[in-house]
């Protein structure tokens, strides 16, 4: 793709990826690294490639579409104790989180040489290109990888992740970062199992959204929600596309969409580009990729950049059995509020509504509806403030009737479904007898087997022992021969002997 200025992403198309050319030299590939867009850069920190940990800073422009090396010093009044090394770059670290705060690229958690027992704080001031260490208070989080950390308002929430021993961690820790001080959140209902290399999102300030990742022998494709007001974990069911279980892929949200790409079981990586709508909970696969696509990798970062008020993803690095140092943009297309979603299935539609309800009732900052005495409604916002807007209620009775009829027709679904599940149990434990019956007659077939087995075993001793007595009984008759030879030999000497002497004899009587 050749370059215009800020302009060059106007000509691609719509929600597909596109790999950037980039002028100059590439930093070197890796994945498990941290990134994020600001003011029209691309920041990449660290990662792993080959084993190694990596502690460079790289920058690209997303405007020149060039890359070049960040260098930093160590804050002056740094405490050198605090980092093992008087470096002037941070330390090479792998599997962290990275989040823009106050003009600083915060850098939480992550597998360092240099780590203690505990989650460190690292810094990299933009403007002075200063690195240093900062000091947090309370209930600091144990040092862990593969976590997740987003940020609410001026907090930043943790959760997950495994420590130094390999241990799964399913905790949720919060950081405000205006004390620096850290506290572990109480939670209530069923938490998400412990896991690391998930993907984190926040949706309208208090919904904190969990989706994948993996324990040491189990992929998921589970979606859990916090609400950060309860403190309580819930479970929903996603509508849409179905997707195949994954760890190591990478997520960022623009508006109410999530975005998530790549990621994969240790088999294969997961090539689809995938959107969650976070109000209404549907899953549509965007694009996908070939199978060894660089999209289709573990530990590849993506971040949202905006380009002449046009919002755009940026894609780079990641593993899939070759390190990658490509970038990659898509363009999403932006939301057609005039259309409706039209549902596949009756099903998908009311299940939709129910949980586009539950948000609406429990999100902060949306309207709730009052009656008033004229039998009209009126919408009133949290702070008190009213709006006059007449609704027909004829118009919501009708929903609701096509609500009715909905259910109506998910109850039948359900019945026919309830029919068919009765049915294949039958088919089930007809087969199940079958199988038992089958089982039964292999174990007869194997015991059957083995008694042939024995009885070969000793045939072909008895060969063995008829070959040493066939070389026996050769033996035997070769000796027997030669024997008889010589019986002939020493008769024959025997004949002439006596014939000779009685000649001898006979002469001398004449």
């Amino acid at each position: 793709m050749g370059t215009d200025g800020s302009n060059w992403h106007l000509s691609m198309t719509y929600d597909q990826w596109v790999a950037l050319s980039v002028s100059g030299p590439r930093p070197p590939a890796r994945y498990k690294h941290a990134a994020t867009v600001i003011d029209e850069k691309l920041y990449i920190t660290g990662g792993s490639r080959n084993g190694r940990y990596l502690s460079d800073v790289q920058v690209f422009d997303l405007i020149n579409l060039e890359w070049c090396i960040l260098k930093l010093q160590l804050e002056p009044n740094a405490d050198k104790t605090k980092d093992s090394s008087s470096q002037e770059v941070l330390p090479p670290t792998s599997g962290h989180s990275m989040i823009y705060w106050a003009g600083k690229l915060l850098l939480l958690g992550g597998l360092s040489k240099n780590d203690s027992g505990s989650v460190t704080v690292r810094f990299i001031d933009l403007e002075s290109h200063h690195y240093g260490v900062m000091e947090t208070f309370g209930k600091i989080p144990v040092a862990r990888s593969g976590q997740s950390v987003t940020m609410v308002g001026s907090r930043l929430i943790m959760f997950g992740g495994e420590d130094k021993t390999r241990q799964l961690l399913n905790d949720v820790h919060v950081l405000n970062l205006e004390t620096m001080n850290w506290d572990v959140l109480e939670t209530t209902q069923p938490p998400p199992s412990p896991r690391f290399d998930h993907t984190a999102a926040v949706h309208a300030e208090r919904y904190l959204l969990i989706f994948g990742g993996c324990s040491h022998s189990i992929f998921f494709n589970d979606l859990h929600v916090l609400d950060l007001q309860t403190m309580e974990w819930s479970q929903p069911q996603i509508q849409g596309d179905l997707v195949a279980s994954r760890a190591g892929h990478a997520g960022i949200t623009i508006d109410d969409n999530w975005y998530i790409v790549g990621g994969g079981d240790n088999k294969n990586g997961a090539p689809e580009t995938v959107k969650l709508n976070m109000h209404k909970l549907v899953l549509l696969v965007l694009t996908s990729v070939k199978e060894r696509d660089a999209l289709a990798s573990e530990g590849l970062s993506v971040s949202s950049a905006v380009l002449n008020g046009e919002k755009l993803l940026v894609a780079f690095g990641g593993y899939n059995g070759n390190y990658n140092n490509e970038v990659f943009v898509m363009r999403p297309k932006p939301r057609d509020s005039s259309h409706p979603k039209i549902f596949q299935s009756a099903a998908a539609a009311a299940t939709a509504a129910s949980v586009t309800a539950a948000y609406a009732v429990n999100q902060p900052g949306k309207l709730d509806f009052i009656k008033t005495e004229d039998s009209d409604i009126k919408l009133v916002e949290d702070n008190g403030s009213q709006q006059d807007l007449s609704l027909d209620i004829n118009a919501i009775r009708e929903e609701n009737k096509v609500l009715e009829s909905l259910l109506a027709e998910v109850k039948a679904e359900n019945s026919g479904l309830k029919e068919k599940i009765e049915e294949t149990s039958s088919t089930h434990a007809e087969l199940f007898k079958e199988f038992r019956s089958f089982k039964g007659q292999l174990g007869a077939e194997r015991s059957r087997c083995t008694k042939l087995e024995a009885q070969i075993t000793e045939f072909q001793k008895m060969l063995e022992n008829l070959q040493s007595i066939e070389e026996e009984v050769q033996l035997l008759r070769r000796q027997k021969s030669e024997l008889e030879r010589e019986v002939e030999l020493a008769t024959a000497a025997q004949s002439q002997s006596s014939g000779g002497v009685w000649k001898w004899i006979t002469g001398l009587q004449e």
